[in-house]
């Protein structure tokens, strides 16, 4: 399993593109995106916490004698993006907007400040991995800062075409964390317990295979990704041009 949801090889990166990890987290993806091309990486979140522990780990990996990459993170709110109009070439926001009431505000701000051409991708939890933990712990979603919604697909992707982007891609990510959600829902900790031993137990597992990533793993996560894959990931290309009568004509890819 790797630790990225986003596949790289879809997002296309180039030399010299500026990317917008919007809702970085501990840095993940801006991280990745930084050690794979010269490129610009910005990350941004409301988690101060977060945003140190992604600067203590880019320290692991700072390029100081490549003028040509640079990784900056800062605080923001994604529904009003510091940043002016056509900045981004590429904007990842991966597992995000089931935490934010108004997602449609972020996804118009995301529209605003990624390049024609651009390529955009967003992950959510999976509808059905998720219902289930819904199902086995109102704490899995009630915990502030916890999931607001569950997602369909379907209407998401409707949500972000509406905004003017172009889809080209899906695929589902992290078959083999489903059951650590389902078990901790299951056994769910309240404060001051201790965690239930198979939950530690799987835990550990998951740690053990992302230190080694052995082959039967990997093998093991890409057959049940399309069945209980706990993310989709859709890609989606902004390339619109007004017809002379002022509609929207949707470049096709």
């Amino acid at each position: 399993m790797s630790m990225e949801t986003v596949n790289f090889d879809h997002l296309q990166l180039k030399e010299h593109d500026r990317l917008l990890d919007l809702g970085c987290g501990e840095g993940r993806h801006a991280i990745t995106a930084y050690l794979r091309e010269n490129i610009e990486s910005v990350g941004i979140d409301l988690s101060l916490e977060d945003l140190s522990t992604t600067k203590e780990r880019f320290n692991e990996f700072r390029d100081s004698n490549n003028e040509l990459k640079s990784l900056n993170v800062s605080v923001a709110n994604g529904q009003t993006l510091p940043f002016s109009d056509n900045t981004f070439d590429k904007v990842i926001c991966s597992e995000v907007l089931e935490h934010i009431p108004d997602y449609r505000a972020v996804l118009r701000e995301i529209n605003r400040v990624i390049k024609p051409g651009g390529i955009f991708v967003a992950s959510v939890p999976r509808f059905f991995p998720e219902w289930v933990c819904w199902q086995l712990s109102d704490a899995y979603h009630e915990v502030e800062g916890g999931h607001v919604r569950i997602f369909n697909a379907g209407h998401l992707r409707s949500d972000i075409e509406d905004n003017g982007m172009i889809f080209f891609k899906k695929h589902h990510a992290h078959s083999l964390h489903v059951p650590y959600w389902w078990l901790k829902c299951l056994f769910w900790k309240k404060e001051g317990e201790q965690q239930a031993g198979i939950v530690e137990a799987y835990h550990r597992f998951l740690v053990w295979d992302l230190m080694k990533k052995p082959s039967i793993t990997r093998f093991l996560d890409w057959l049940l990704n399309p069945i209980i894959g706990k993310s989709v990931v859709m890609y989606f290309v902004k390339s619109l041009k007004p017809d002379p009568q002022g509609s929207i004509q949707r470049t096709p890819i």
